[in-house]
């Protein structure tokens, strides 16, 4: 006994040297070597602008989306008042989304929205993977026989049939996306899906057009006729851009003081949102009159 003692002494203490070793050169254990090893240049490369000609605006929301490599998707997380990672919901249609109100993240448009806000500022691109894939920021629209090659940095790619988008990802270039998925998954970079239900894709260029208005005020809903007792249709956490197409005289609406009985209609919501809460004059300038 007194031998094997004696014989793995040594043996211990080329371990603890190599250990030390290994450690004063940046290695450890596993949680020490994932927390301090550098990025190497295919590290680096995982996610990011793997393609030229992308705009500066849509090269930082890629860089920020890229940021988020690892963060967990949640049901619903992403679309609290300000743009940012929230605690998620559970979806009744998913399983895998028990743990999600546990989970600080992103679903797939909350992603794309903090990306956009992240690169332009503000919150050009709120709501879910539908109402951001027919905003009014988007300058250039594809379709889904095009494929990736027309595509830049940014650009945003769509799921969904019958004119619905249930999914949007963030284009890398080389065939490349940056998405939050599903349920039980994290942010990462995936190769681009161009089969099943892939619907094309959108290039967005945050700025102002005609006919495009910054809202005010927090939960702000949007109604299915110009009539607060009318059904809602989609809620405003906080100030959003949105594309007025034309409006009317309808019902009053009162708040801070104010009373306006313009109500506009937003196309890419179908529904209507009273002037009180866009910002301008009381009958927006440039805008037609709803028939």
């Amino acid at each position: 006994m007194a031998m094997r003692r004696t014989a793995a002494a040594p043996a211990a203490v080329a371990v603890a040297v190599a250990v030390l070793t290994l450690l004063a050169a940046g290695g450890g254990t596993h949680g020490a070597t994932a927390a301090a090893a550098p990025k190497t240049a295919e590290t680096a490369q995982a996610c990011g602008v793997l393609a030229p000609g992308a705009s500066t605006a849509a090269e930082k929301a890629v860089a920020a989306a890229c940021e988020q490599i690892g963060v967990w998707y949640t049901w619903g997380g992403g679309h609290g008042q300000q743009p940012g990672p929230t605690y998620g919901q559970v979806d009744p249609s998913d399983p895998d989304s028990a743990h999600d109100p546990e989970r600080l993240g992103f679903d797939c448009s909350g992603l794309v929205r903090y990306a956009y806000h992240r690169a332009a500022g503000g919150d050009p691109l709120p709501g879910n993977a539908h109402h951001q894939f027919n905003s009014p920021q988007a300058r250039q629209r594809f379709t889904a026989a095009q494929g990736t090659a027309p595509l830049l940095p940014g650009d945003l790619l769509a799921w969904g049939s019958g004119g619905s988008v249930h999914h949007i990802a963030i284009y890398l270039g080389a065939g490349k996306m940056v998405e939050a998925r599903e349920s039980g998954t994290r942010i990462t970079v995936s190769d681009v899906r161009l089969g099943g239900d892939y619907a094309g894709a959108v290039r967005i260029a945050p700025a102002t057009a005609p006919g495009t208005f910054s809202t005010w005020g927090t939960d702000v809903w949007t109604h299915e006729e110009p009539s607060t007792g009318s059904p809602r249709v989609h809620r405003f956490p906080g100030p959003a851009t949105v594309r007025v197409e034309c409006q009317k005289h309808a019902q009053p609406v009162t708040a801070e003081g104010y009373t306006n009985d313009v109500w506009s209609y937003l196309p890419e919501y179908g529904s209507w949102i009273t002037n009180i809460y866009i910002k301008g004059a009381a009958w927006l300038d440039g805008v037609p009159t709803c028939p």
